[in-house]
């Protein structure tokens, strides 16, 4: 391979990484949002929690772990603080 079909193919790799991220950030805080301002029931609110991990998980296969560390701890405060508040 030359280096530039080499670079390009990493340039394109690194786009797509950052647009996966940009969508997982943007999904995170509006599901963040939702939840705070919402009248969720606490089953409905672990739903979409679920439903954000599956689709987060679609973008970035086997990183359960790094979900789980990163964005349940978000989630799991603003359910709490929601649940406390009622």
């Amino acid at each position: 391979m030359n280096k530039q079909f080499t670079k390009n193919i990493l340039s394109a790799a690194v786009k797509e990484e950052n647009r996966k991220i940009r969508r997982t950030r943007l999904l995170v805080d509006l599901t963040c949002a939702m939840l705070a301002q919402s009248g969720f029931s606490l089953p409905e609110m672990l739903n979409l929690v679920a439903v954000v991990r599956k689709q987060v998980l679609i973008y970035f296969p086997g990183k359960e772990n790094v979900f789980d560390l990163i964005y349940k701890p978000r989630f799991q405060r603003i359910i709490r603080e929601r649940i406390n508040s009622n």
